[in-house]
């Protein structure tokens, strides 16, 4: 055998990529994750106690998941096994939990972990109830995305759900200094390229690595600067799903920067989105609903313009229509804000489930024959043109049901001069008694 690895100019101890290298020993090696893994964490905690828990490991790629799970099964003395949902079916899933129940007839505890648990359908995912409820597994599942969204309930309810946070630059910053005493070698990178490089792994520990792993084999004579660095590697696509869960985070972020009155960081969401891949005409629906629920009378004018944005894109296409986009979300966010019109809508809209069998009073009542006249329909109706300020002050409510308020203008921007008039009409309005 060793004939033909050195036939084909290779080794039969080819050398394993870096990331493999340096993973994790012990628990306390791992970085970025000490909520869950310091002495104080939950997990931490499990560990020292050799007790574990079914739990989902929620996180970004390259955070530690699997790591965690194998390190966590060596920690509490559990034989461990993995599975991957992008692989594994029922078969898989059985033979599992077969030698799992036969191990803990053995006096062995088993940890299974499953890898990309969420893509596991409804039937399979309760496939694991029982065998988790026996203790015949401890289950520690990984996933990228929303639990809460991706997995059954009951398997929630029988799994703690732990959170792994992106890795921050300090321990982007050690891994690479991990890295660099393992290659016996620092990266051939200036300060600023070394900065730019953890920018682009974006809190991914594997792909640092990856990165790091390349640099290190071009063997640069010279420190690369930045604009070298950039050639040598490629940009990595932002992490965006746009059918999951953060295609609404970001578009949250958006619409709540926009309320918040900030337009830094509401174009900062925009161009996240953009960047991503998202389609310019679901954030302009958000804009407009924006415009509408947020803004309202305050600015009239911002529905108009939000509107005008959208056709604009649909005429332009991208990229000259996103700057139609940027355009509006700085005006939205700079826009004094109400959502007056909103609130009255919903609170008028109780009212009217309330009392939807209730006719409007007979003055306000059109009379086109003359049974309806005699029936009173139209009979003191009063002209507003013709009153006294353009105002009656008749009641337009139903008989039976007493005179509601649901808008109440906040007195900003435009809605400062609406309000001075309502408040014009509600003392004109008692004064005449009505």
């Amino acid at each position: 055998m060793a004939d033909l690895f050195e036939a084909a100019g290779l080794t039969p101890h080819a050398p394993s990529p870096l990331a493999e290298r340096l993973r994790p020993q012990t628990l306390a090696e791992v970085v970025g994750q000490d909520h869950l893994l310091g002495p104080d964490g939950a997990i931490g905690r499990m560990a020292q106690a050799r007790r574990l828990s079914s739990m989902i490991l929620w996180g970004p790629p390259g955070t530690g998941k699997t790591t965690i799970a194998r390190l966590l099964a060596k920690a509490a003395g559990y034989e461990f096994m993995q599975l991957s949902a992008v692989f594994s079916g029922v078969a898989d899933l059985k033979k599992a939990f077969e030698q799992a129940r036969a191990r803990r007839a053995a006096g062995q505890s088993t940890l299974l972990f499953v890898d990309e648990i969420h893509r596991f359908n409804r039937a399979q995912q309760d496939g694991f109830l029982p065998f988790v409820e026996e203790g015949i597994v401890t289950l520690v599942g990984a996933t990228t995305e929303n639990p809460s969204f991706e997995l059954n309930g009951a398997l929630l309810s029988r799994c703690q759900v732990f959170v792994l946070k992106r890795l921050d630059e300090d321990a982007l910053t050690s891994l690479l200094a991990k890295a660099e005493a393992a290659e016996g070698r620092a990266l051939p990178l200036d300060a600023n390229a070394r900065h730019a490089l953890v920018a682009l792994a974006d809190g991914d520990g594997r792909y640092l690595l990856t990165l790091a792993e390349t640099l290190f084999n071009i063997g640069s004579a010279k420190p690369l600067d930045t604009k070298e660095l950039g050639q040598v590697l490629q940009k990595r696509s932002p992490a965006y799903d746009k059918d999951r869960e953060g295609h609404y985070n970001l578009i949250s972020a958006l619409h709540k920067s926009i309320r918040g009155s900030d337009p830094d960081a509401a174009l900062y969401w925009l161009c996240r989105m953009l960047d991503g891949g998202e389609d310019p005409l679901f954030i302009a629906r958000r804009l407009i609903r924006a415009a509408a629920e947020d803004i309202g009378e305050a600015d009239p004018m911002a529905l108009v313009l939000a509107n005008a944005a959208k056709d604009t894109y649909d005429f332009l296409g991208s990229p000259e229509g996103e700057i139609a986009l940027a355009q509006l979300v700085v005006h939205l966010a700079a826009a004094p804000k109400s959502n007056a019109v909103y609130v009255a809508y919903k609170a008028a809209m109780k009212a009217a489930r309330e009392t939807g069998s209730l006719s409007p009073p007979a003055h306000i009542l059109n009379a086109p024959t003359r049974l309806m006249k005699d029936l009173g329909y139209g009979k003191g109706y009063a002209y507003d043109h013709d009153a006294p300020e353009g105002f009656s002050g008749q009641n337009y409510f139903p008989d039976g049901m007493g005179r509601k308020k649901f808008y109440d203008p906040k007195g900003d921007g435009v809605e400062a001069r609406i309000k001075d008039r309502l408040d014009r009409w509600a003392e004109l309005r008692e004064r005449r008694g009505r």
